[in-house]
């Protein structure tokens, strides 16, 4: 497969990906608006914060209100990590890539596109959210159950899932930290029922409360961090999701499991053996926080490892000589 290629597929994934996750982080609040009416309306800061996008925020917009917010992770094209932002870069890489994903695939992420860019749907986000952003997830649902049962699972759909699977895990942990880091208001509420509330709504909005509920029942902090980043059959736990994006690497370069023979296999496999062995405990004495921003930064490690070994770009976004492939799409520079 020609390195652009695979690069194409494996960012129209992680867009996709990534843009379900903007919606989910959206619903925190909405979830809380709910439950916490009088305190969820000051709460919009937060948001911007865990989507790393602060200092571009605060450079074009006067405060966080709802709706500012709302337009700059939904809406805004300059912002690159806005849901339509993602959504028209991974369309772009589809387009590349039509021969390589089915036309019924293309078909959805062509419709999720248009749906976005019809004038009523920044309106629609504002009059009602909840409903627009389930759609928004159920689009990127969509379009990832018609690649599962309409490609043949070979070195593309890996390629994607590791793409759509290392977003996941990383997305997961921040929308930890918006929860444990930006919107406790006081240590004083710290297992209160405000705090459970809020405990609550981050495991609604990583679409995990139903199934932690069958695990463990009460709302527990400790066991939602474990929950959320150890638990080996929840699919959008960080271990699951690594661990899913490691076996696809594997079936790509046929290395067997346990060893390797590149970087990317190298950096993935040290990352699943230190989540193997860390638990829940581990994580709260040292400090949630400290420990989410130092796993951001090793999946932000793989997926440069990822870019330089297969799709020929080094970490800084600048080409490479490779033997076989072609140029970077210019859709994922410094991506």
């Amino acid at each position: 497969m020609l390195s652009r290629v695979a690069d194409s597929i494996f960012w129209m994934s992680r867009y996709i990906e990534r843009a379900e996750n903007v919606a989910r982080f959206i619903d925190v609040n909405l979830h809380l608006r709910l439950d916490l009416p009088g305190l969820a309306d000051e709460q919009w800061a937060p948001l911007v914060e865990a989507s790393g996008d602060a200092a571009d925020f605060t450079a074009r917009y006067p405060e966080p209100s709802r709706r500012r917010v709302i337009e700059f992770l939904t809406f805004d094209p300059v912002n690159p990590n806005s849901i339509v932002a993602c959504v028209a870069k991974a369309r772009e890489n589809a387009r590349t890539v039509r021969e390589m994903i089915s036309s019924e695939m293309w078909e959805e992420i062509n419709r999720f596109y248009l749906t976005l860019q019809d004038p009523a749907s920044p309106r629609n986000a504002l009059r009602t959210p909840l409903e627009f952003f389930q759609e928004v997830k159920r689009a990127s649902r969509l379009i990832e159950g018609t690649k599962n049962e309409t490609m043949a699972h070979g070195e593309a759909w890996h390629f994607s899932q590791m793409g759509r699977l290392l977003e996941r895990a990383d997305k997961t942990t921040r929308i930890l930290d918006v929860k444990y880091f930006l919107l406790l208001p006081s240590v004083s509420d710290v297992g209160k029922p405000v705090d459970d509330l809020q405990w609550s709504a981050v495991l609604r909005s990583a679409s995990a409360f139903e199934a932690y509920r069958k695990a463990y029942g009460l709302v527990s902090a400790s066991r939602i961090v474990g929950f959320l980043i150890f638990d080996r059959d929840f699919p959008r736990s960080v271990l699951y999701c690594v661990t899913s994006s490691q076996e696809s690497l594997h079936a790509i370069t046929g290395t067997p499991l346990r060893k390797f023979s590149n970087a990317a296999e190298r950096s993935i496999g040290r990352l699943v053996s230190e989540l193997e062995y860390t638990d829940a405990d581990d994580v709260m004495r040292g400090g949630l926080h400290e420990f989410l921003d130092a796993l951001q930064m090793k999946l932000n490690g793989v997926g440069d490892c990822i870019s330089e070994t297969f799709f020929g770009r080094r970490v800084d976004g600048r080409p490479r000589e490779m033997t076989t492939g072609a140029d970077v799409p210019a859709a994922n520079r410094g991506a």
